[in-house]
């Protein structure tokens, strides 16, 4: 008997009398290099055809919501570091203007602009890592190279302003820790300067790649529909046509005064959450030069913020009702007045928000965080049916989330 038939003798049929083949169960993570940390995707195979996929996650959970109860407001700032590590100045902001909302600060000019610098520069900053990984994913490694270039120019001006590279703690309840130096907002433009021709070139090696195209065109394709209802935030929610940018539609910090484009595209498809990506750098070097331009003058906190972080070394070690004041704010951390407040900001990744509930005191009784990547993930097991294995790489890569935040 041919090899063939002797198959078909061996396979089940369906309810409509048709040869199935039997289905193979793979584990693709979590230490798969394109799972981009510790996801694991369960997936369910016909062949090459992917005809299940369940993402497992929680490899990487520490449990910051509990411990953000178990600590005063301001010990908790270097925990938001740790959610998006790829952009950290951009998740301090975040969670400072909650607790601002929930105090009733309001934070002076200097400060917001400081806030919208930083958060467009860590937003360049990730994007850049995602593009290089996505381009590795696929098989550009070029694109990889050029990307940290780039971002290794950022990180040093984080470092100058911030004493840090990676997990910076710059921002504070009511302010920031410390001005920006003398001729650092110069170094960010001659930054900005530099790096829009460097943007154009790297991009121009993915835009019309046969290669890259062929991968991502019409791959991973997310509607509108799906994507407002499994509650995606961001680049990847904006690639499906959705033009909702809280910077544009619930402006803080001052971004109301600033003038940008929200990118936005049309199919949804792996390539065009690349193409928003590549627009939306262009975007923040426009933001920042806006806000370098009307850079204000004063101070950079609020004066009622000085009842909720730290008195300056000198005066703690010089005066007695500093000192007092530092010793309370350590150990018991800022009175809050009783209340709930929830705010979200527009971060590289999607919607970060934080939900506060305080009782009163110094800890917070209760705090959520809804983590923008955690609701992206959540339509893996709708647009990766009907993929083929190679495909899941590319969705993966254009997804670009972070399981930092994810397994908060």
């Amino acid at each position: 008997m041919p090899t063939e038939f002797a198959f078909k003798d061996a396979a089940a049929k369906n309810a409509q009398g048709e040869f199935e083949t039997e289905k193979m169960s793979l584990s693709m993570g979590p230490s798969h290099p394109s799972t981009h940390g510790v996801l694991r995707l369960q997936l369910e195979l016909d062949g090459e055809i992917v005809t299940k996929a369940d993402p497992v996650i929680g490899y990487l959970h520490r449990g910051d919501e509990k411990i953000a109860e178990n600590m005063t407001y301001n010990q908790f700032v270097p925990y938001t570091d740790r959610l998006d590590y790829l952009a950290p100045l951009a998740n301090n902001m975040a969670y400072a203007i909650a607790v601002e909302k929930l105090a009733k600060l309001e934070v002076p000019a200097r400060c917001q602009a400081i806030r919208v610098i930083t958060a467009e520069m860590a937003r360049i900053s990730a994007h850049l890592l995602g593009l290089g990984a996505f381009g590795i994913d696929v098989g550009a490694w070029t694109v990889f190279l050029y990307s940290f270039t780039e971002r290794e120019k950022l990180y040093k001006l984080f470092e100058e302003l911030t004493g840090a590279r990676f997990t910076t703690s710059y921002t504070r309840i009511g302010g920031v820790a410390r001005d920006v130096p003398e001729g650092w907002t110069g170094r960010v433009l001659e930054f900005c300067d530099q790096f829009l021709p460097r943007l154009e070139e790297c991009l121009a090696l993915l835009t019309r790649n046969k290669i890259f195209i062929d991968r991502t065109e019409g791959i991973g394709v997310i509607s509108k529909e799906d994507a407002v209802a499994y509650g995606l935030t961001g680049p990847n929610l904006r690639a499906s046509g959705v033009a909702l940018d809280l910077r544009k539609d619930k402006p803080y910090s001052g971004y109301e005064q600033y003038d940008f484009d929200v990118a936005v595209g049309s199919r949804g498809d792996a390539y065009d959450r690349y193409l928003v990506r590549g627009e939306e750098m262009r975007q923040s070097v426009r933001i920042i030069r806006q806000a370098v331009a009307k850079f204000p003058a004063g101070k950079w906190y609020a004066e009622d913020a000085r009842k909720i972080f730290a008195p300056p070394k000198d005066k703690v070690l010089t005066s007695m009702e500093e000192l007092i004041q530092n010793f309370m704010i350590v150990t018991e951390g800022p009175q809050m007045p009783a209340g709930e407040v929830y705010f979200e900001a527009e971060n590289p990744k999607g919607a970060l928000g934080f939900y506060v509930v305080s009782k009163g005191g110094g800890v917070p009784w209760r705090l959520k965080i809804r983590a923008p990547s955690f609701c992206n993930l959540s339509i893996l097991p709708k647009v990766c049916v009907g993929a083929m294995i190679s495909d899941v790489v590319s969705i993966l890569g254009s997804l670009d989330f972070v399981m930092g935040e994810c397994d908060r």
